[in-house]
């Protein structure tokens, strides 16, 4: 995937403000996503980066946003981050079994207008790149049981890995 088609799926996710932002992008991989979200972030703004797997990450992306790598599972350590803008789960939560477990632990780092940026397959299909898919639906009734406003899907392009299509959705 190019950094414009990640930017495009994720775009409309980031609000319009020039205040600096600072986000966590949960299992980053190799940083495609990453890059996307500096790309539409605030000049200024922070991402913090995390893998189990060691990434070699430019420290300066985008619009001069900087990028903090941290080799961690996301699941299992505190990341000791408060008042986070926002978390991207690009590709990543269908890793997790226990989704539900992992917002609630996930919603102490954000700020009280916390935000959600997810992209996934939209797909109840598992296999082994995808153990545990959430669709759109099933996300959405997710959020929403854990008493979020707003889940919408931003976007969503074909897979290139024949899973059918992908899709970015923002929580609020």
């Amino acid at each position: 995937m190019t950094n414009k088609d990640a930017v495009e799926l994720i775009r409309n996710g980031i609000q319009k403000t020039e205040v600096p932002q600072r986000w966590a992008d949960l299992g980053c991989g190799s940083g495609t996503f990453t890059e996307a979200l500096a790309t539409v972030l605030p000049y200024g703004s922070q991402i913090l980066a995390v893998d189990r797997s060691r990434q070699s990450l430019k420290k300066t992306m985008g619009n001069a946003v900087s990028v903090e790598f941290l080799r961690a599972d996301f699941e299992k350590t505190d990341l000791n981050y408060t008042n986070l803008d926002g978390i991207l789960l690009a590709n990543s939560l269908h890793y997790v079994q226990d989704k539900e477990g992992l917002i609630r632990r996930l919603e102490k780092y954000l700020s009280p207008d916390k935000r959600f940026l997810v992209v996934e397959y939209d797909t109840l299909n598992a296999n082994s790149w995808v153990p545990y898919p959430i669709d759109y639906i099933r996300l959405k009734e997710l959020f929403m049981e854990l008493n979020y406003q707003a889940v919408v899907k931003l976007s969503e392009r074909k897979s290139l890995f024949g899973q059918g299509n992908l899709y970015a959705a923002a929580i609020d």
